[in-house]
């Protein structure tokens, strides 16, 4: 028997942990869909970077609503010019459009955190600026890149 308890004690300790992960649903995985881009409410902001990040993120939500995707796969998409070009045909959406989407969805967002104190004028408007002016799929590499010069 004593040989036994240790043996015991160790399948009891690995009931206690199966047990209730099965009761749970642990037995079938099924990955979180993506939240909804229409209906996403964005935190506060500390910082001018978190600033920033919220209005990349509200405007990516904003053209993937628009353009009737998860705004995940469009922050994958906009990695490079040829996976958005791949994106939008794999969408059944002219590249042209998605761009535009993207930028017209980050120049709403801008304009929302200026209007609500989040960003100064100053800032949106050179942010503007270059949403304007930058191809989408190189807007996310240069916020990256600028974070590091930011408080």
């Amino acid at each position: 028997m004593r040989r036994a308890l240790p043996l015991l004690v160790s399948l009891c300790a690995v009931a206690a942990v199966i047990v209730p992960y099965m009761a749970l649903g642990g037995a079938s995985y099924a990955p979180t869909p993506p939240g909804d881009p229409c209906s996403r409410l964005q935190g506060e902001a500390n910082g001018l970077s978190e600033a920033l990040q919220q209005v990349a993120l509200s405007g990516l939500d904003k053209a993937a609503c628009e353009l009737g995707v998860a705004r995940e796969d469009l922050v994958l998409a906009i990695r490079s010019e040829e996976k958005l070009d791949g994106f939008a045909e794999e969408h059944g959406i002219d590249s042209g459009d998605a761009e535009q989407a993207i930028q017209d969805g980050l120049v709403r967002a801008l304009g929302e955190a200026r209007e609500n104190g989040t960003l100064s004028g100053l800032v949106a408007g050179l942010a503007e600026k270059v949403i304007e002016t930058v191809p989408p799929y190189l807007l996310l590499d240069a916020l990256q890149r600028l974070e590091a010069f930011l408080p």
